[in-house]
């Protein structure tokens, strides 16, 4: 296709609605019941989310990643403590996450700030992955420049048989963080680009403001 044809490109989205009556109170549960249609549609990747971090001088960097549990609390998602979202997060906690389920034609955007769980919730994580997903925490030194694959396959290889027949210790480096939400968008295409948007605002510790934005 030619580069010049892309602003041609347009889809109508016409598959449902989003109203302020439709919307539970609190935003948590209006996202489960969101997340759970995305279950049953069978949406692709249905815990897929972008994460955005920035520098402490508010340069950003987005990049996927899985959510791994959410509740009153906040969404949680697992990494390497020394990758660059990781070194991020240590001097700007600000972050936000976005979940796009195409197929629904539905987006929520979520804004808050992120801290590590615990270390006990960590470990109980990372010991319920599979096997090799676990040789790959300790194989690869997540976001430094490396020489080529064949050092991730020879850590990974080393890695295997040092811990044959044993469990394998998270790394220190390695466990969870917890997004703690302050601000919940739920977004639902609409046909002539009158897309629905309902925003929820946390305007003290348990209280929750819903309002519409233009969209």
């Amino acid at each position: 296709m030619n580069p010049k044809d892309i602003k041609d490109i347009r889809s109508e989205y016409l598959s449902a609605s989003l109203s302020e009556k439709d919307t539970n109170s609190d935003p948590i549960k209006q996202f489960e019941k969101w997340f759970n249609e995305a279950l049953k549609a069978e949406v692709a990747e249905p815990t897929a989310m972008t994460l955005a971090t920035a520098t402490s001088d508010g340069r950003p960097s987005a990049r996927i990643v899985l959510l791994k549990g959410f509740d009153d609390n906040g969404f949680v998602f697992y990494t390497n403590y020394l990758s660059r979202k990781g070194k991020e997060i240590a001097k700007n906690p600000l972050g936000s996450l976005l979940f796009y389920w195409i197929s629904l034609e539905r987006q929520v955007r979520i804004e808050g700030t992120i801290e590590k769980i615990s270390k006990e919730e960590s470990d109980e994580y990372f010991h319920s992955r599979p096997r090799a997903s676990q040789l790959g925490a300790i194989a690869s030194p997540q976001s430094q420049e490396i020489g080529d694959r064949e050092i991730l396959e020879s850590k990974f290889n080393e890695a295997e048989t040092q811990y044959a027949d044993k469990e394998i210790p998270k790394p220190s480096y390695w466990g969870g963080y917890i997004l703690k939400p302050r601000l919940i968008e739920f977004w639902q295409g609409r046909s002539s680009r009158l897309h629905d948007r309902i925003l929820y605002k946390k305007i003290d510790n348990k209280t929750w403001k819903k309002v519409r934005l233009a969209p």
